[in-house]
């Protein structure tokens, strides 16, 4: 059967590009292959749509609208990001917290996020952020790159379906200098100085650089004149020389007051996601082997502008996939898949395919994840016991000497509260790991960190991960991690409740 399948695939292949190897015959757009124990056919067009005008059942509908908002939650979501940039007259810090830039530009953060951010859960305090919001219908993007020298950055540069389509990193290898993005379509001349070009598929993307950052006041000024120097913007703009910008300079509007007890942006309505799907559709071509289901599709969206009920029924359908369906997802136990002492994580971020439940969790939980050997992440909303993670108790986490997360890069160890955001504490503390330089081991050489509400005794004070009086979820980021995190040869430690 293994060999049987390698062969259909393999002929698959010469097939769409119309050769003609061994016995192989091509007869009226159809390519006939035989082997001592498979004959197969391979038609070289694709086969007809849905017909015109079919009667559509309710639950057909239904089911399919279903399924058609599952995979385009996270592009709709994307979408109706860039909706909101291509209307930023400037860089600016939206709410004194955000970063937030027009289409084709980029806005840095100068420190770390704070907690009132509410665009994108699940931040991280161990780097300083930027956003760049991508349109490739308007021109080629550069990609401004510093000399980073010995600290760890990469820049996270994502399509419409938020998979990775460059590669921009420590782990790389990187150089300092400039690089290209551009669409799929564009052909125009690429200039001196640039680097190397990376292409997207998607009409729009998104750049999210990330820069090392320790909780030292010295590294926090030493960091400056290095974020100053990243930039995005416009090809029409290169002019070979590296731009800087004094981010600390940027205006801000005026702060959410009630910030706090909000959860994040509601980036894709439902009632709204069948009126937006014909953009989307044009926005995000298929990818290989999705032109079946795109058929489905707009064979739905045509049955919807000759019948309202089939609208009805759809919209109806995508109000509740986004109760029952996508909702759970925001869980961590229900993203990727489960490891030892009940974490989870997944293996394909940034790089999803076709696997779109693993897509629309993390898009859902944490949008905007790393490919894995940039970043891999472990999630977790229980104990050892579990059961769920809860301020009212005391818990530790004990790694065992030489079993801090292996990176080579940098780790730690995030809250969050159940919004899936920093829970504001006396510290200002919401992560612990390679950032902080005063963590204290036991006398063993193992590493204990105290997760609770109250303050640990005196000489426990520095490796205190502060949490609130109510449900609570932990995270562990090893950024640059070596090979037995990858294959899930390490795994972080339990979760223990004190007794």
């Amino acid at each position: 059967m293994k060999t049987s399948l390698i062969t259909i695939a393999s002929l698959l292949l010469l097939a769409s590009c119309g050769q003609k190897k061994g016995d192989q015959t091509t007869v009226d757009s159809t390519t006939v292959v035989k082997d001592s124990s498979t004959t197969v056919t391979v038609r070289d067009s694709l086969p007809p749509p849905p017909a015109p005008n079919t009667t559509l059942t309710d639950a057909y509908v239904k089911n399919l609208a279903t399924s058609i908002y599952a995979w385009g939650w996270p592009m709709a979501n994307i979408h109706n990001r860039l909706d909101l940039f291509k209307k930023v007259p400037y860089p600016v810090y939206a709410e004194g917290v955000l970063p937030t830039a027009p289409v084709n530009q980029t806005c840095m953060l100068n420190d770390y996020v704070q907690p009132q951010e509410r665009a994108v859960a699940c931040p991280n305090q161990d780097v300083v952020y930027g956003m760049s919001p991508l349109d490739f219908t308007k021109d080629a993007i550069v990609v401004q790159i510093p000399d980073f020298g010995d600290r760890f950055w990469v820049y996270q540069v994502c399509d419409q379906r938020t998979d990775g389509f460059a590669s921009l990193g420590k782990m790389y290898g990187t150089k300092p200098g400039f690089y290209l993005l551009a669409g799929k379509n564009w052909n125009g001349k690429v200039p001196d100085g640039i680097i190397k070009v990376f292409r997207c598929a998607t009409r729009y993307g998104i750049v999210i650089p990330r820069v090392f950052q320790t909780d030292d006041p010295a590294d926090k000024q030493a960091i400056q004149p290095l974020i100053n120097q990243i930039g995005v913007y416009e090809l029409s703009k290169f002019d070979g020389k590296m731009k800087v910008t004094d981010w600390k300079k940027l205006p801000s509007t005026p702060p959410d007051k009630d910030a706090a007890s909000k959860p994040e942006t509601k980036w894709v309505v439902p009632e709204k996601f069948f009126d937006q799907l014909p953009d989307i559709l044009t926005e995000v071509p298929p990818l290989r082997g999705e032109e079946a289901f795109y058929a489905q599709m707009h064979a739905l969206l045509n049955a919807m502008a000759k019948n309202p009920k089939y609208k009805e029924i759809a919209t109806s359908a995508a109000i509740e996939a986004e109760q029952n369906y996508v909702t759970p997802l925001f869980q961590f136990i229900n993203v990727g898949y489960p490891v030892k002492y009940h974490w989870s994580t997944q293996r394909n971020g940034a790089q999803f395919g076709y696997d779109y439940l693993t897509r629309l969790a993390c898009a859902k939980a944490n949008i905007f994840v790393n490919k894995p050997n940039e970043t891999k992440y472990f999630y977790q909303d229980l104990d050892s016991s579990a059961v769920r993670l809860n301020g009212n108790n005391k818990y530790t986490v004990t790694f065992a000497k030489g079993q801090t997360p292996p990176v080579k890069g940098f780790w730690s160890l995030t809250l969050y509260n159940t919004k899936h955001f920093f829970e504001p504490n006396q510290l200002n503390r919401y992560s612990l790991g390679t950032k902080n330089k005063n963590l204290q081991t036991n006398a063993d050489g193992s590493l204990t960190l105290y997760v609770q509400s109250t303050p640990p005794e005196a000489s426990k004070m520095s490796n205190w991960l502060p949490a609130p009086k109510e449900q609570f979820s932990l995270y562990v980021r090893c950024y640059w991690p070596d090979e037995s995190v990858l294959n899930d040869s390490w795994t972080p430690p339990a979760v223990v409740k004190v007794k």
